[in-house]
């Protein structure tokens, strides 16, 4: 025997094959002899190969060997010998023939293979000696398993006609080894074809030739291997019958009226699942006596003239009724006064492009039917243009809730609301104002018929990138800086009377040492004198459901340092922040720069992302094609910036954009280009995988991430191009934007890049900025700002509207049900529903057990709380 470099001990075989040369004497044994001689025998034979295997997560597999007749077997691996340690061996002789088997197995861990860099994937095979020679092994692949998260293609839902054909596709993820994929219906699997074998799969796809009503269901496509079960989104197919006539009935006998008549029904089929009903009459009429029958004529004419009368005179009662309201002698006003600007009404739907999902247990023959609230024109129970120059309710110094009704009592002076900015001498500013940064206030973003994705000269660094001002009085309103996410309310009466203040709001894109979960945003001008907060929406980006981050609200200083106000999950009375899942609502009472700033707790602290590909032309090379992709902070102020600057390059949005988390551990963000046509597209080597750091992604920067890839197409004949670009964090979460676009100009779908249709409108003043009518809005403050024996105060209506975290902040108000409900205002100010106010009215009118308020402060302390923050 030798000595193996490794210190185990190899036979002379195993030392040939590895190139060493065997002396003499160790030659001569009676193995050596053998050699020599060449004593009878056979090649070694495999009873067991090694198989192709997997490793799942962790966990090592094993590889074995069988031979007979075998002296000794060794495991090579990726060219290499394996240690004769790592190798268990088992050996017995065959009685019948008397040869030597021997079995072998061996451990390889994932380590190992993920160590592995070569040009094929981890192999092994297997060597065996006898006394005539070696034998060798089928080469036996190590390959890692897993199954990606999100599917490549999920199936669309959809609506087809009886008989018409079901075409569900469906791309599993990407899987090693390569996903089996099932169908579920109703969650049950679909096992087997219909019975008449209309059921077919095109691949991974579910096609049904001729659709039956049965076959209307949520239907999922499932991939699994031998690591993971995915389940794709549910699909919900509507099979639907349009309905047909049957035969006409006979005609009746001829009436006293000289008529007969005949009908039918829509029955021959029936319509279901939303199918159109029967075009044309049910019922028919004829004269039958030839036209030569006059007498019905004039039943005829007397019925006419006594339903015309009918009319008249209950139109005639309707004013006198509404006339005898709008003055308001009775002391009851339901609580309809509160969603009279709102009302539902349902409709049939018929194969609407997104249908809803089925539930499972619908019968075939129900209706399909949705209701939607839509917003009708706003009004305090008059016509608004008439409100402007008519006074409003008196308000009334109690207000009680009873049942499903608000009851007020009481009578005062009359209010009145402004509903345009009218020229007074004391305007303030009276000239636009330069902001901090040396910009003119003056200027307004997005007038009413300008186009906000117009090429627009890119702004230095240091400029503002939006604005919008407007000019506010006693009436108050709503500033919107459009397609941002930002806005500001100036409550009623917050300015005093006889006086115009004109109000701006900026926003600047900040980085630096902070973590910026927001833009910044200043409001002013900075001498603005308001007698109550105004609140301020901003839209954020960070994950806050985990309560992985401390957020904090910070205002720039004269000196451009960033101070702390208030933080989120504190109480202070200088400010109220309430933070929701993708804005945050501030009560402020000082213009001024402000920004939130986020401080992750763990490595779990996660920022939101929105994803986004854009792909263009190259001017410069006709085959040529760019595809961009940015990767910025989930905020609309964030993409308006990327949609901006795609539009002057002429660039259109190739998917809808997708959002990822984006988590604080240290590792970065990789965007690859993956699945293109290698024979229809060429890409600029070494260009394939680009790579962002965790620093410029976590602190943020001015400009947006983005990363291009030119891609050139070998014809003119290639007009489509397919990929996937695949954005990924090291250690954590990937999406994949799939691309289908045509690279020819008369071929492009463009993808809009906003849906508002009043995404224009920056300002609004008196009571249309305002949901809730002036009239109910200080019924409801004199009510709740006194305390009553009951205990119905402003701290109950804060905890019935889940906004009494803070109360100390509202008991230095001189109103706080007023800053109550103008907090109120911001949180609702995208949907028209006065419900949830409304409900909380009435639970409130239910309480029996009395309340006392022991929060008190004044003012001044607020004041002087803040002042210390420079």
């Amino acid at each position: 025997m030798a000595r193996f470099s490794g210190g185990g001990y190899l036979t002379f075989g195993v030392l040939a094959l590895l190139g060493t040369r065997v002396p003499a004497t160790l030659a001569r044994g009676p193995r050596g002899e053998a050699l020599q001689h060449g004593q009878s025998g056979t090649l070694p034979r495999f009873l067991e190969e090694p198989v192709d295997a997997y490793i799942v997560k962790s966990n090592p597999i094993k590889l074995r060997c069988r031979a007979r007749p075998a002296l000794q077997i060794f495991f090579k691996c990726n060219g290499e010998w394996v240690h004769q340690s790592q190798h268990v061996s088992q050996e017995h002789t065959d009685l019948g023939t008397g040869l030597k088997n021997r079995e072998v197995t061996i451990n390889v861990s994932r380590q190992q293979v993920e160590d592995f860099h070569g040009p094929e994937d981890y192999w092994c095979l297997c060597v065996a000696w006898s006394h005539l020679g070696t034998s060798k092994s089928r080469k036996a692949t190590v390959r890692i398993a897993y199954l990606r998260k999100n599917f490549e293609q999920d199936p669309q839902g959809t609506e087809v006609p009886l008989d018409g054909m079901i075409v569900l596709h469906c791309r599993p993820p990407e899987g090693v080894p390569v996903a089996q994929v099932e169908w579920l219906k109703n969650e049950e699997p679909l096992d087997s074809p219909n019975d008449d074998g209309s059921e077919s799969r095109g691949g991974h796809n579910l096609i049904v030739s001729e659709a039956r009503l049965f076959d209307s269901g949520n239907y999922t496509c499932v991939a699994s291997n031998i690591v993971a079960r995915r389940r794709s989104a549910t699909a919900a197919v509507v099979v639907y019958v349009d309905g047909g006539w049957a035969e006409w009935s006979e005609w009746s006998a001829c009436g006293s009226d000289c008529e007969r008549q005949r009908g039918r029904e829509c029955t021959a089929p029936e319509p279901k699942h939303g199918g159109r009903l029967c075009d044309g009459v049910a019922l028919a009429t004829d004269n039958c006596t030839g036209g030569l029958c006059t007498g019905g004529d004039v039943a005829l004419y007397s019925g006419l003239a006594a339903g015309v009368v009918t009319v008249v005179l209950l139109i005639v009662a309707v004013t006198l009724y509404r006339r005898s309201q709008s003055q308001y002698g009775v002391d009851v006003i339901d609580s309809s006064a509160l969603t009279g600007g709102f009302q539902s009404f349902s409709f049939k739907t018929s194969r609407q492009a997104n249908p809803l999902l089925i539930n499972s247990s619908m019968q075939p023959g129900l209706t399909v039917s949705r209701t939607y609230t839509s917003p009708m024109c706003f009004q305090d129970s008059v016509d608004k243009e008439l409100m402007a120059e008519r006074s409003l309710l008196d308000p009334l110094p109690d207000l009680k809730v009873k049942g499903q009704r608000i009851e007020v009592f009481g009578k005062g002076e009359a209010e009145r609301a402004e509903y345009r900015v009218m020229s007074h001498p004391q305007t303030f500013p009276r000239s636009p104002a330069p902001d901090c940064r040396g910009v003119a206030v003056g200027m307004t973003l997005g007038r009413r018929g300008q186009n906000l994705l117009a090429p627009q000269v890119p702004s230095t660094p240091g400029r503002p990138l939006h604005r919008a001002t407007a000019a506010f009085g006693h009436a108050g309103g709503r500033l919107v800086v459009p397609n941002t996410g930002i806005s500001l309310l100036v409550p009623h009466g917050g300015i005093a009377e006889d006086t115009t203040w004109e109000t701006y709001m900026v926003i600047h894109q900040e980085d630096g040492a902070e973590i910026f979960l927001s833009p910044a945003v200043t409001y002013g001008p900075p001498g603005l004198d308001l007698s109550c907060p105004v609140a301020m929406t901003v839209a954020h980006c960070a994950e806050v459901a985990a309560g992985n981050w401390t957020v904090r609200l910070k205002r720039q200083t004269q000196d451009n340092k960033w101070e702390e106000v208030v933080s989120v999950d504190e109480e202070s009375t200088s400010c109220y922040c309430l933070l929701e899942t993708h804005r945050c609502h501030v009560l402020l009472d000082h213009p001024g720069r402000y920004a939130l700033v986020g401080e992750p707790l763990n490595q779990d602290a996660a920022k939101r992302l929105r994803l986004a590909a854009f792909g263009s032309p190259d001017a410069g090379n006709s085959l040529g094609f760019t595809l961009r992709v940015y990767c910025v902070d989930d905020t609309p102020h964030a993409f308006q910036e990327v949609a901006v600057g795609e539009r002057s390059r002429g660039g259109r949005l190739l998917e809808e954009p997708k959002m990822m988390l984006f988590r604080g551990n240290t590792f970065s963000l990789q965007v690859s280009i993956q699945d293109v046509p290698q024979l229809l597209w060429s890409i600029k080597p070494f260009t394939t995988c680009q790579e962002f750091s965790f620093a410029q992604v976590w602190a943020g920067s001015r400009r947006p991430l983005r990363c291009a890839f030119s891609l050139e197409r070998h014809s003119h004949s290639s007009s489509q191009l397919s990929c996937k670009i695949a954005v990924r964090q090291v250690k954590g979460e990937e999406r994949i934007l799939q691309v289908y676009t045509s690279v020819v100009e008369s071929e492009k779908g463009v993808v809009p890049f906003f849906t508002q249709s009043d995404c224009t409108v920056t300002s609004q003043t008196g009571s249309r900025a305002f949901k809730i009518p002036p009239s109910i809005r200080q019924r409801i403050s004199a009510t709740f700002d006194t305390a009553n024996a009951k205990g119905k105060d402003w701290q109950l209506l804060a905890q019935k509207l889940h906004v009494d975290r803070n109360l100390c902040y509202f008991a230095c108000q001189e109103s706080p049900s007023s800053v109550i409900l103008s907090l109120w205002e911001a949180q609702h100010q995208d949907s028209g529903d006065l419900d949830s106010l409304a409900s909380a009215l009435e639970e409130i009118g239910k309480v029996q057990s009395p309340r006392t308020s022991t929060l008190s402060c004044s003012r001044q302390e607020r004041d002087s709380e803040f002042t210390q923050l420079g």
